[in-house]
């Protein structure tokens, strides 16, 4: 009998031991309370949470996986909801600020990483740093992460990095004589460039029937001509390393001259300022324009399925459109500076409401977060944008859909991103805000008024340069 005891305990003690051991090793996150991502120990049952999304169309399918997007999360959290609204690209920014102006913004939206001092400046930014472990923030490139920071803080994170160029049409740039495959890996500066398209303008009598280069400067695309094209003219950014407003250098009327040269060339459309992005890619397939721009990685792509339809003849390609493979090009460079790439690093910020969001729905966010930007999510979109995913786990992750790819817009593609710079994060959240102020009130009206001839590059200059030292001072400001 006392054997019998002694074998029942320790066979009770064991049991015991192993059902403790299998609770604490169960898997679910959906019952911890942890940092985004990481794998710490379980602390306390979390409480059912729904966190909400304000999304546009990043890549083809993306908003049509919204459901599935959504499923999967709840897989991972079953305790945690994710809510998804769908925008388009045109009302994105309009939704967002609604919202926001309302105190009521979504717990996640996505913007470009440019727009990130806007909205730290109202205080509507949440720091992702105390709920982001060590293990989800070494998945990101360090580049790509340094976008969505403004000093120490941790405001979002990178959905991916691509580079705004141009992009021709191939057998119009052989037509003219244009060695595109030298530029795609050398650059061109701005009087080769302009001989360049010069050549590709079509007459019939006094009508254009191609122009050598189109630019979309309407709608959303109204600062991006511009600003695209600073980079490699000597403006980099609005501040210079000593945090002095750049667009008051010689450069910015210099960059505005040349812009205008070329519509002025008969090279560029006399009403560009009123063609937009959709515009712009029609007369890109329907043969308009040897060149158009800004151009994407992606764009590859686009002509491509449009050429599929041309030959399949089934009705669904873009009307009048041509058979076109495209070509990326860098942007040229101006007054004599470097090639300087726009790195466009666009993803999603953490918001707060007017009321303060508890600590463990900043952690729900920060789970949110991270599932959108990384692994198979980002893995997908990026491989339909014709992108490297900016996660480690999105480059690891099987994408849905393989397509066919140019090697010599590979090969230009990785060049125009080593030539990338990493993201200013030294520049006062106040002063980003101000310059910003000066490019919605100032930059983009008179750039569509430059653009349409209505007022000369000195005079746009002038307006600039006299917003600026309003703004920032006499001192505050690049004199050269």
């Amino acid at each position: 009998m006392k054997r019998f005891i002694t074998l029942f305990l320790a066979v009770t003690m064991l049991v015991s031991l192993l059902a403790a051991c299998g609770g604490n090793n169960s898997g679910n996150k959906g019952n911890t309370s942890e940092p985004a991502g990481g794998s710490g120990e379980q602390t306390q049952t979390l409480k059912e949470d729904t966190i909400t999304a304000l999304l546009p169309p990043v890549s083809a399918n993306y908003q049509a996986r919204f459901s599935d997007m959504e499923k999967e999360f709840n897989e991972l959290y079953p305790h945690l909801t994710l809510k998804i609204e769908p925008a388009s690209w045109e009302d994105m920014t309009q939704k967002l600020d609604t919202q926001v102006n309302a105190g009521s913004p979504p717990d996640i939206a996505w913007i470009g990483s440019t727009g990130l001092a806007k909205y730290a400046q109202l205080n509507m930014l949440i720091d992702l740093n105390p709920v982001l472990s060590q293990e989800v923030i070494s998945d990101y490139d360090e580049v790509a992460l340094k976008y969505f920071q403004l000093g120490d803080a941790q405001y979002g994170l990178p959905a991916y990095l691509a580079i705004h160029s141009i992009g021709g049409n191939k057998q119009m740039l052989e037509n003219a004589g244009i060695d595109y495959k030298t530029i795609q890996t050398n650059g061109w500066t701005y009087d080769e460039f302009r001989e360049a398209i010069a050549k590709g303008v079509v007459k019939d009598g006094n009508e254009t029937k191609t122009y050598g280069f189109v630019f979309a400067t309407a709608g959303v695309t109204s600062k991006d001509y511009l600003s695209i094209m600073a980079k490699s003219a000597g403006l980099p950014e609005y501040f210079d390393a000593n945090l002095k407003y750049s667009y008051t250098s010689k450069n910015f009327l210099g960059l505005l001259e040349d812009l205008r040269a070329l519509i002025d060339d008969g090279s560029m459309p006399k009403e560009l300022s009123s063609i937009d992005a959709g515009k712009r890619w029609n007369m890109f397939l329907t043969g308009q324009t040897m060149i158009t721009g800004k151009g994407l990685a992606s764009f590859e792509n686009s002509a491509r399925l449009n050429n599929e339809k041309i030959q399949a003849n089934d009705g669904s390609a873009v009307a009048d459109s041509i058979e076109a493979d495209y070509i990326a090009l860098p942007v040229p460079t101006f007054n004599g500076a470097e090639y300087v790439p726009t790195a466009v690093v666009d993803g999603y910020i953490a918001l707060r409401g007017k009321k303060e969001p508890t600590q463990e729905h900043i952690q729900n966010i920060g789970l949110a977060i991270n599932f959108l930007s990384s692994g198979s999510v980002a893995a997908n979109y990026s491989n339909e944008l014709f992108l490297t995913p900016v996660t480690e786990t999105g480059r690891n992750a099987e994408v849905l859909e393989v397509y066919p790819r140019n090697e010599d817009n590979l090969a230009a593609d990785a060049w125009m991103m080593s030539k990338a710079v990493p993201a200013r994060t030294d520049i006062p959240t106040e002063l980003s805000a101000q310059a910003l102020k000066i490019e919605t009130e100032v930059i983009v009206p008179k750039l569509q008024a430059l653009l349409a001839n209505e007022i000369t590059p000195q005079e746009m200059y002038d307006a600039v340069k006299d917003a600026a030292v309003k703004a920032f001072g006499a001192d505050g400001v690049v004199v050269d």
